[in-house]
């Protein structure tokens, strides 16, 4: 609750170079690369700095919608701030949703619902999700179940975010979404967050797909970022 505070205050005055103005690059980065989003670190903060873009060596053209959904991702996270230490519920997670997909191509196409669950049924790796009558009693069920237990440990919401993902309950937009309310849930708990990085995307979508035959593929995933996550706290919030 300590981090919370600290990104909360951050944000509110606008420090810039501290860990407020480190997470949203680096995670707005990561979680639209493994979306396949071609911007880069460096694109990306130079975004979230200067609400430009420059074309880096080699480049001809930029994807509209990578830089839509960075800078809506920007928005995500500050919203996520806002209610960080409220129970999730659909409502919260539905605002994820709009935030992040607001204003993209997707957004224009009629069956695709901006901020609310899916129309059409999807396949995910290969993997069947949840069909679109079926989404609402789900994620009703796994949010209740979720906010039964007594005491919610990391464990707690890395099977929350299994289950969320094969929920799928968003045409489109659910891995970073999920990876929102993961950092989110880390935060209420008191827990050290961390930032799934494109470099270990294999690794993160290997433990999703055999999640229910070895846990220890995704969970192992998630703790080696969350000691990533903690050089960057310890660096910019040294113990006295």
């Amino acid at each position: 609750m300590e981090l919370l505070k600290i990104l909360r205050e951050e944000k509110s005055i606008g420090l810039k170079g501290g860990i407020y103005h480190r997470t949203q690059i680096k995670l707005a980065y990561n979680t639209n690369r493994i979306e396949g989003s071609k911007l880069s670190e460096e694109q990306t903060r130079y975004i979230y700095e200067t609400n430009t873009i420059f074309i880096e060596n080699g480049e001809t053209t930029v994807n509209v919608d990578d830089i839509v959904e960075t800078v809506n991702h920007f928005s995500c996270f500050d919203y996520m701030l806002d209610i960080a230490d409220e129970p999730i519920s659909e409502e919260h997670i539905k605002r994820f949703h709009y935030l992040l997909k607001i204003n993209t191509s997707d957004s224009k196409k009629s069956w695709f619902r901006v901020g609310d669950y899916k129309l059409k049924p999807n396949i995910v790796g290969g993997i069947e999700t949840s069909l679109p009558f079926n989404v609402s009693i789900d994620m009703k069920n796994l949010i209740e179940a979720y906010l039964n237990k007594r005491i919610i440990t990391i464990n707690d919401i890395i099977d929350f975010h299994y289950e969320f993902e094969n929920i799928h309950p968003f045409q489109d937009g659910n891995g970073r979404v999920g990876r929102l309310i993961i950092f989110k849930e880390c935060l209420a708990n008191s827990i050290i967050p961390f930032i799934i990085e494109d470099d270990h995307k294999f690794f993160y979508y290997r433990g999703l797909s055999e999640y229910l035959k070895v846990k220890g593929y995704l969970t192992d995933t998630c703790l080696s970022a969350q000691d990533k996550y903690k050089k960057i706290l310890d660096y910019f919030l040294p113990k006295s």
